[in-house]
């Protein structure tokens, strides 16, 4: 409903560029046919009726599924840790998704809650026993799923399908940084088996 786009800033108080950094530079700067110089900030943003401009996302965050749809991985990560209470099982999540019909995730369990919902149902199991199994994985996916509506994600936003990692992911492994920010690149790397495997075999 309302005008939306990567927000550029231009103007005698742009800088030239990055210092030393002319391959950065040349990315994140460009000049138009006037000669004026714009910034792309990486964020998105969007106008309102009132001429607000409000900062939505960002860039990076970002990824189109097959459909055309647009899916900001960091706002509906974000979003399923709103309702905490509604939703213990979850330490942290990742969407990994990239030109794919839909969207998978993986998320690291609360222990505690996870044995919990498993001795709910009758399942037993060690802990990668059970963080391996399909019918946690379907249990786990039904409360996602359900505090997902709950927030009024859009179906597409929500993850058809999970994977449960019984590894810690800590700034030791190399999955997260020392703020516990998700390093996706490195994410996909590591559960790249698992990635074809939840799309299919692509």
């Amino acid at each position: 409903p309302h005008p939306r786009g990567e927000i550029l800033v231009g103007g005698p108080n742009v800088t030239m560029g990055y210092y030393n950094s002319e391959a950065k530079s040349q990315e994140d700067f460009s000049v138009d046919e006037n000669g004026q110089r714009w910034f792309y900030t990486g964020d998105i943003g969007e106008f309102h009726e009132d001429g607000c401009l409000k900062i939505i996302d960002r860039k990076k965050d970002l990824v189109k599924l097959q459909a055309g749809e647009y899916v900001s991985r960091g706002r509906v990560e974000a979003l399923f840790f709103l309702p905490f209470d509604t939703l213990p099982h979850l330490l942290l999540l990742c969407l990994l998704c990239s030109d794919e019909a839909y969207v998978i995730g993986f998320l690291v369990p609360n222990q505690k809650q996870l044995l919990a919902l498993a001795g709910q149902y009758g399942v037993r199991g060690s802990w990668d026993e059970l963080c391996n199994s399909k019918v946690m994985e379907e249990l786990v996916l039904k409360v996602i799923t359900e505090a997902a509506l709950t927030v009024q994600l859009e179906r597409f936003e929500i993850p058809c399908k999970i994977c449960l990692c019984p590894e810690p992911w800590t700034p030791e492994t190399g999955l997260v940084t020392d703020a516990f920010k998700l390093k996706r690149k490195e994410l996909r790397t590591h559960y790249q088996e698992d990635i074809e495997r939840m799309y299919g075999g692509k």
